[in-house]
């Protein structure tokens, strides 16, 4: 039996075969989940900019200076909500976790009844709830409290700054696509050609994050898509409102 099955077999319900089972992967699906939702927000935020803009009739260097203060601005305020939040999960998780440390250290016996208890409610007999709390706290007490109290390891606490870094970058990776297709497209096709350049990224983006998530494809991808198109026609339609105005 290798070391993954053995770390299965300890955790209730865990499989070798089964996603959670394995070590990190739910912390690597977590990041490539902000990572998808990061570039999807780029993508539909920069060209709703940058299509308004047009719509109101903008030259090149209009949508050059309102795609730039979009991708940054979005970047950055990306960047700082993700900082944020992370910083008051992880506040929280290591409030937790020292909390649980120190009830470890001061009542050891209690702690080891409450661990039997809660796998006895699980479905173990009394007895088999015993032993696995006292094999488990033999092997990593800490760890089997986080796991069978909380629903957390000590590796899923994550740093904040990584977390507003990775946002800020898969921002910029997908805001960058409407924004270069604005500046670099012919201006007769600018605006349309955009507007399926667009599309297609959030189909895209929409198809990984519905397999990163182990869900249908078709729906959540069709809704995003919608879901942009509708985005980009209202902010063009304002900008084009605008434009007619200030004429």
């Amino acid at each position: 039996m290798t070391n993954d099955e053995r770390t299965a077999d300890l955790e209730p319900g865990g499989h070798p075969d089964e996603p959670h089972a394995v070590q990190g992967l739910a912390r690597q699906l977590n990041w490539l989940r902000a990572g998808v939702l990061g570039a999807n927000d780029g993508i539909v935020s920069v060209a709703a900019v940058v299509i308004g803009v047009a719509g109101a009739g903008a030259g090149s260097r209009a949508l050059e200076a309102s795609g730039t203060a979009a991708l940054v601005g979005g970047a950055l305020s990306m960047a700082l909500g993700e900082y944020v939040s992370v910083s008051s999960q992880r506040d929280a998780q290591t409030t937790l976790i020292a909390k649980e440390r120190m009830e470890l250290a001061t009542e050891p016996e209690a702690e080891l009844d409450e661990l039997a208890g809660l796998y006895e409610e699980r479905g173990l007999s009394p007895e088999t709830a015993r032993q696995v709390a006292v094999e488990l706290t033999a092997h990593d007490a800490l760890a089997a409290h986080l796991s069978a109290e909380l629903n957390l390891t000590e590796d899923d606490v994550v740093s904040a700054g990584h977390a507003a870094f990775a946002s800020a970058v898969s921002f910029l990776v997908g805001g960058l696509l409407p924004f270069l297709a604005v500046l670099l497209l012919p201006d007769a096709v600018r605006v349309p050609l955009t507007f399926v350049v667009v599309l297609l990224a959030l189909a895209l983006t929409g198809y990984l994050s519905a397999r990163v998530n182990d869900t249908p494809r078709l729906r959540p991808t069709l809704r995003l898509v919608l879901g942009g198109a509708v985005a980009l026609a209202a902010t063009f339609a304002i900008g084009s409102a605008v434009g007619a105005l200030a004429a």
